[in-house]
């Protein structure tokens, strides 16, 4: 069903605000580009009206913190398929990206900047150019679509296709216009889509899921905390949050902390909650966990907001170490996701490594 979305006054006779239209679609892109969280906060713009090469030319090219990309197509005069259609030819170009030709579209369009750099001011985080563009997401921006592209999008998206839509709508205010912005797919689906892959740039680097997932369990977070009570946890941001998701009682997870190794491997033992529903159990019986765990104060101040708050997923740690034991060795799988699903050969590897080193892992 298209989406519809309107905005009312707040009085005693309440009125819908009349819809209206920017000047153009290029005046939309013009103020994206001077506050490019009309589209999303977590995501960094690189490239601007790029050539692919195919005939056409991206409208934005962004990087997520786990060093995706992030395609976005304006509609313009186009119609709903021919979006799309030109978009997936596009991603097919993007796919093919190496890391020597992301900094090259980044130096054009921050006229001489250098990627790293700008990627560690933006993400607190170094650049694994092992990481970059291992996976990519698709997003259109339109005003509306029509039922048959909605099916074609949901279609990609029951079968990974990490494809979204932006909608802008336009409404009258008096003499101000304001921008209202919904999503055809929750953007945390989009992005678990794109994490779930992870492939790796080339076809011949993608291979069979091997059942376990990858966990990120951010070093400004107490991991003691979370191997004395049971869980791994994000937030700050949807991005770090919505892949906790796919997540289900049963599943295996490996523990990396960044920068340090692996600590742990665990079983879900119950889908996620907000931090404002989870206990532990302590000496005094069960507890809410921001009454107790150290990172509590921080988690508390960002709790109100559900786009930024912190979200837990109750695990039982089958073995598990100290940050000071972490284990880490060249070659080892790693990404920002906070969880994923890698079908890399580097993947497998560092499972079997893992096992190797964590033997009560199957117990």
């Amino acid at each position: 069903m298209p989406i519809n979305h309107a905005i009312w006054t707040v009085d005693t006779n309440p009125q819908p605000l009349p819809i209206t239209r920017l000047p153009s679609e290029a005046f939309l892109e013009d103020m994206i580009m001077r506050r490019p969280e009309i589209l999303s906060g977590e995501w960094m713009l690189i490239g601007r009206q790029e050539h692919t090469g195919f005939g056409g030319r991206i409208d934005l090219l962004a990087i997520a913190p786990d060093a995706s990309l992030v395609l976005i197509e304006l509609k313009r005069d186009r119609t709903p398929r021919e979006v799309v259609a030109q978009a997936l030819d596009y991603a097919a170009w993007v796919d093919t990206l190496t890391a020597d030709r992301i900094a090259q579209i980044y130096a054009r369009y921050s006229k001489g900047g250098e990627l790293a750099q700008a990627f560690k001011a933006r993400f607190g985080e170094a650049l694994d150019e092992d990481s970059l563009n291992s996976s990519h997401q698709i997003i259109l921006v339109a005003a509306s679509l029509d039922e048959s592209t909605e099916r074609i999008i949901a279609y990609l998206n029951a079968r990974d296709i990490a494809i979204n839509v932006i909608f802008f709508q336009v409404f009258q205010s008096g003499n101000q216009q304001l921008l209202s912005r919904a999503w055809l797919i929750d953007p945390g689906e989009t992005q678990a889509n794109a994490a779930v892959s992870a492939p790796g740039r080339t076809a011949g680097d993608k291979e069979p899921w091997n059942g376990e997932f990858y966990v990120s369990y951010g070093s400004n977070r107490s991991w003691e905390d979370a191997r004395q009570y049971g869980y791994i946890s994000g937030g700050g941001g949807r991005w770090y949050s919505q892949t906790l998701r796919v997540l289900s009682p049963g599943d295996r997870v490996w523990v990396n902390v960044p920068r340090s190794g692996y600590v742990g491997v665990g079983r879900v033992v119950e889908a996620v909650q907000p931090a404002s529903e989870f206990h532990v159990s302590t000496r005094e019986g069960e507890r809410l966990a921001l009454d107790v765990i150290r990172d509590a104060e921080e988690f508390r101040a960002r709790n109100d907001d559900p786009d930024t708050a912190e979200y837990f997923v109750r695990v039982e740690w089958l073995d598990a170490v100290p940050v000071s034991e972490a284990v880490y060795e060249v070659g080892f799988f790693g990404n920002q996701n906070t969880v994923c699903q890698p079908t890399t050969p580097k993947w497998r590897h560092t499972v079997e490594r893992l096992k190797q080193a964590f033997p009560k892992w199957q117990k």
